[in-house]
C-alpha cells in the first residue's frame, strides 16, 4: 500500500496470517485512520488487543482503536489537532489534550508523528531500563523526555489574523480574558450577532469552530502574538460598546 505521504509500505504478513499474540501492538495514524472505517481489521483488533502485553496507537491511530471499542473508559491522547474530533467520536474515552504520550494500564497512545518516538523510548525504558533508553535517545539525537505537553506546538494564538474584523476583536477579547467562562452565545453577544450566524462566520473566517479556538487558547501556554493583542483600554471599550 502507499501511505498518504507517498511512501510505499510492504507488509510481512497478511491479516489472516498474523500471530495470535504480540508483546506490543500499535496502530499507526494518518488520513486512513480517521476518515475511513476498517471492517476487516476491527474484529481482529478487538480479539488481538486482550492477548497483547501492551497495545495502543501513534497519532490518529487512536481513531481505529476507538472504532474497535478499545478506548472506552481509558485515558487516551492523540495529535492536538484531532483531540476534539476524538472526544466527539468516542465520548466514553477520557481524552487528554496536552500529553505527548499517555499510558493507561496496557493501553498506550501518543500525540502526532514524532511523539511516537517519545512513546517508544518510554517502552524501551520499561522493558530494558532507563540507561538503555538514554543510549537509544543519544543515537537518535533526541531528548529522553521532552519538557511540557504538545499544546506548546499548537498555533492557536497565532490563528488571530492581523487585519481587524469583528471576529478578530472577539478572538482578542477571549485571549485577554481566558480566566472567564465563554460559550458560543456569549462570544456571539460580544460580536452583536446571533449564535448561529456568529458560529458560521467564525468558522468561515478562522477555519475552525469557536469552541476549538477557545479550547486551543486555554491550553496554549504562549501569549498572543505581537500586534494581535489589543490594549486593555481598547478592549474594555469594545466590551462596553457591544454590551
Amino acid at each position: 500500500m502507499r501511505a498518504s505521504n507517498g511512501v510505499a509500505v510492504q507488509t510481512d504478513l497478511l491479516l489472516d496470517q498474523a500471530q495470535d499474540a504480540y508483546d506490543l501492538l500499535l496502530v499507526p495514524g494518518g488520513p486512513g485512520a480517521y476518515n475511513e472505517c476498517h471492517p476487516a481489521l476491527l474484529p481482529w483488533l478487538r480479539a488481538a488487543a486482550p492477548r497483547a502485553r501492551r497495545f495502543g496507537s501513534i497519532c490518529t491511530g487512536a481513531f481505529v482503536l476507538g472504532h474497535a471499542g478499545l478506548l472506552d473508559g481509558h485515558r487516551v491522547t492523540t495529535h492536538w489537532h484531532y483531540t476534539e474530533r476524538l472526544i466527539k467520536a468516542f465520548p466514553k474515552a477520557m481524552v487528554e489534550t496536552d500529553r505527548i504520550y499517555l499510558q493507561d494500564g496496557r493501553l498506550i497512545t501518543s500525540g502526532g508523528v514524532t511523539a511516537g518516538i517519545d512513546l517508544a523510548l518510554s517502552v524501551v525504558a520499561q522493558d530494558h531500563g532507563k540507561q538503555v533508553a538514554v543510549d537509544v535517545a543519544k543515537v537518535l539525537l533526541v531528548v529522553m523526555k521532552r519538557q511540557g505537553g504538545q499544546a506548546q506546538f499548537s498555533p492557536m494564538t497565532a490563528a488571530v489574523a492581523p487585519q481587524e474584523t469583528t471576529i478578530t476583536r472577539v478572538q482578542n477579547h477571549v485571549l485577554a480574558h481566558l480566566d472567564q467562562p465563554f460559550t458560543i452565545e456569549s462570544m456571539a453577544e460580544l460580536a452583536g450577532m446571533s449564535a448561529r450566524h456568529f458560529a458560521r462566520l467564525f468558522a468561515k473566517e478562522v477555519q475552525m469552530t469557536p469552541m476549538v479556538f477557545l479550547q486551543g487558547a486555554r491550553i496554549d501556554p504562549r501569549p498572543a502574538i505581537a500586534g494581535n493583542h489589543r490594549p486593555a483600554a481598547q478592549d474594555r471599550g469594545f466590551s462596553r460598546r457591544l454590551r
